[in-house]
């Protein structure tokens, strides 16, 4: 799954986005609510969030390697 923002896109991996226990810990950990829950406990991205980010790195902390992404599309599709 991936959404794109103006400034910056997320990546999750479709088998992580799928994690429930996963999903609650990005939802936690992100300061400006860039990660949900839907009502089956998956990962839901909000759109309208996506460039609030402040590329705290708390999301790539709370999930294993690789399975999110956080990327800057002001720098040339740079990987935080």
């Amino acid at each position: 799954m991936r959404a794109d923002g103006m400034f910056i896109a997320v990546e999750v991996d479709d088998q992580a986005a799928a994690d429930t226990a996963l999903a609650r810990k990005l939802t936690e950990a992100c300061p400006v609510d860039i990660y949900a829950q839907r009502d089956d406990g998956a990962l839901q991205i909000v759109e309208q969030n996506l460039d609030e980010c402040v590329l705290c790195r708390l999301c790539l902390d709370a999930s294993p390697d690789g399975a999110v992404k956080v990327i800057k599309l002001y720098d040339d599709g740079a990987v935080l």
